[in-house]
């Protein structure tokens, strides 16, 4: 269904991790370096407002000039609750509602396998990417839906195709693949690690080296629609809360949020290690090949296969799970993410 408006001290190295890459922003996006910080407050306050305004709002985002939450309004009353709750408001032509009966005419009419979109609200648009796999025929009918939507739909054609980020190598194992590992997560005192859907579907038991002993078996899996998955530790280990940095330290991770448009985020995983980048997108809608994933997360970094799973967080919170992306050209990327809330909250588990 459709959503609307992601040994011991080895093993704890190996289960933190996720994949990360320098990123640029797409056309008035901004760098990496230009994107803004968020932090725990910023994310309590655009989750307090989303919910209070419901359908008053199309979204909001970070100035990455100023560094303020601004939330999108479309009424006077409206902009008066956001700034109440110290938040800037900006007045825009089309509502949630409008946004979203554009991506149910692109869901019903251009669903085309190698392209995505999702709402960007600095320009309170539905915004869309096609790969290089659309044939120009395609892309005609994608543009015939999108031109209908009187200027609520931006197409854009990117490099590479859209793709699950799954290879055999290093990180997690099972069943001949490699991917990488999200968050450790707890329920009591039993201990998890979150990681992509599409790697959980098909591999039941996980090792921590290519035929190695098994560390921990699948308790839940969910692809296409989500692409989250969780395994349960069956070898006595309760690892570290942290990422890997791959730089010799770790990130402890102390919480988990939805992440916002225009702040900074980081992915880790096994492939292309720690890398940058800015969120450009949400609510997104990605048609790989294999099946739709919806309410997923766009962002600018980098990312490879083998980076599935992977860990997106800024700085202690968690954001999401590495789910796939159409490639990465020097170090602009096109990483998408599962929100983790959403997954932590369907296994009744918690990141510490």
């Amino acid at each position: 269904m459709r959503r609307t408006l992601r040994a011991r001290t080895a093993l704890t190295a190996l289960i933190a991790a996720g994949a990360l890459g320098t990123g640029t922003a797409p056309a008035g996006a901004g760098t990496a370096a230009e994107a803004a910080a968020a932090g725990p407050a910023t994310y309590a306050l655009d989750s307090a407002l989303s919910e209070r305004l419901g359908d008053d709002t199309a979204g909001s985002y970070i100035d990455r000039r100023t560094g303020e939450l601004t939330v999108t309004v479309t009424s006077d009353r409206a902009a008066e609750q956001v700034r109440a709750a110290g938040a800037r408001a900006k007045r825009v032509e089309r509502g949630a509602v409008r946004l979203e009966a554009a991506m149910a005419a692109l869901e019903s009419g251009a669903k085309i396998t190698g392209t995505s979109w999702g709402i960007d609200p600095r320009t309170n648009q539905v915004s869309v990417e096609a790969d290089q796999s659309v044939s120009a025929r395609e892309m005609a009918r994608l543009k015939k839906v999108a031109d209908a939507q009187d200027g609520a739909v931006r197409v854009s054609r990117v490099p590479g195709t859209f793709k699950r980020e799954v290879a055999g190598g290093d990180a997690i194992y099972g069943g001949g693949y490699r991917c990488s590992a999200a968050f450790n997560v707890s329920k009591g005192t039993t201990r998890y690690f979150v990681t992509a859907g599409h790697c959980t579907n098909d591999v039941a038991n996980w090792s921590a080296t290519s035929g190695g002993p098994v560390i921990g078996v699948r308790e839940g899996t969910s692809f296409p629609t989500n692409d989250y998955g969780i395994v349960r530790y069956t070898n006595g280990s309760a690892p570290a809360g942290n990422v890997n940095l791959y730089n010799g330290s770790y990130q402890d991770i102390a919480s988990a949020a939805n992440a916002v448009v225009g702040q900074a985020l980081k992915k880790s995983g096994s492939t292309t290690k720690v890398t940058s980048g800015t969120v450009t997108a949400v609510n997104v809608t990605v048609n790989y090949g294999d099946g739709p994933v919806y309410g997923m997360v766009r962002t600018t970094a980098c990312s490879a296969g083998g980076d599935s799973g992977g860990a997106h967080f800024a700085g202690t919170v968690a954001l999401g799970i590495h789910s796939g992306s159409s490639g990465c050209t020097g170090t602009n990327g096109s990483a998408i993410h599962q929100p983790v809330r959403e997954a932590l909250s369907a296994y009744g588990v918690n990141v510490y």
